[in-house]
């Protein structure tokens, strides 16, 4: 069998009601026919939007039948055991050129409760904002079930939630059960489970080009709601170079900076896991005993358990995150 090697993999696309151009416009990706493009799923083994790898021997193959062929050389032994044949992370760039709907995601428990796999906790990594953009991140103050669902019914719910200014570099880890909605005018790329569970709370009365409202889970949600207020929503990190600088640390995934102005080394040889190399801003070569793989702002690599030993070369300043499960 070949040896394994850090792959690339091509994107799927996703129309959006609030989607924009910034996908083609600043992260040089084609999508297409779209009108427009909300989501770009740039690793993904969600069942059947599976991305498939772009380089290499494994060309065309699909993420989740490589866990099954190569099981723990590809992912670690550990979140083999765990996850089986399926990928446990998807990793999205998002453009929201309107309000997203706000909305919840459930936990694993109530997923596996209401038979839809996992729950969904992800993180944002802010790429550009224009001038004023924020999004929703929780509620502003100690919430109670009668309190939110009034202001649900009276169509103020904004004034009960937390709204957050944002700028480029801003993180923003939202577990599952925390109320949010991106704004208008954030371009970000999003790390999270293996999901595409989504409750929508409110959609701020819009309809499609059909003149229909979308679906609402006014009811699926409620159980879902974590109502407790937070002093912070969101994710401090020290401004250092050239070295993986710690930005969430949770079960479900750590998600590291490495913010690059010279070439760096990285030895995994202690780490039982996949390690995602998300690029956020420049680009970078990889190097991989003879592997050479140029990635850029919007484009993700998968780096397999095995490959333990990687030279990552800036062509400009750069920003990678660096994802992998503990």
């Amino acid at each position: 069998m070949n040896k394994l090697y850090p792959m690339k993999f091509t994107p799927l696309f996703r129309d959006k009601i609030w989607g924009g151009q910034k996908i083609k416009s600043v992260l040089d990706m084609n999508f297409g026919a779209l009108p427009n493009c909300g989501e770009a799923w740039v690793l993904s083994g969600v069942g059947g939007n599976e991305t498939v790898v772009a380089n290499g021997f494994l060309e065309g193959n699909e993420l989740n039948e490589l866990v099954e062929i190569y099981m723990d050389d590809l992912v670690g032994g550990k979140v083999y055991e765990k996850y089986q044949n399926e990928f446990p992370i998807l990793v999205k760039f998002i453009d929201a050129n309107d309000y997203l709907s706000i909305q919840v995601h459930p936990d694993d428990a109530l997923a596996q409760k209401r038979g839809i796999g996992n729950g969904k906790t992800e993180m944002w990594y802010i790429i550009s904002a224009d001038e004023g953009s924020e999004l929703i991140a929780g509620f502003n103050k100690k919430m109670t079930q009668k309190t939110y669902l009034d202001h649900l019914e009276s169509k103020r719910l904004k004034e009960i939630l937390n709204v957050e200014k944002v700028s480029a570099g801003d993180v923003f880890f939202i577990p599952a059960g925390r109320v949010h909605a991106l704004g208008p005018g954030i371009l970000l790329a999003e790390i999270q489970q293996t999901s595409d569970t989504t409750y929508r709370i409110y959609d701020w009365d819009r309809l499609d080009d059909k003149g229909n409202s979308r679906q609402l889970h006014t009811a699926e949600a409620l159980e879902a709601i974590d109502f407790n207020v937070y002093d912070t929503y969101r994710s401090a990190y020290p401004a250092i170079k050239n070295t993986s600088i710690e930005v969430v640390n949770q079960p479900f995934f750590t998600t590291n900076m490495i913010h690059l102005d010279k070439p760096l080394s990285k030895n995994y040889e202690e780490l039982d896991s996949f390690v995602i190399y998300t690029c956020v801003k420049g680009d970078v070569v990889v190097n991989y005993q003879d592997d050479v793989v140029k990635l850029r702002m919007g484009e993700c690599l998968l780096i397999p358990n095995v490959v333990n030993q990687i030279d990552i070369h800036p062509s400009i300043e750069s920003k990678l995150l660096e994802t992998y499960i503990l």
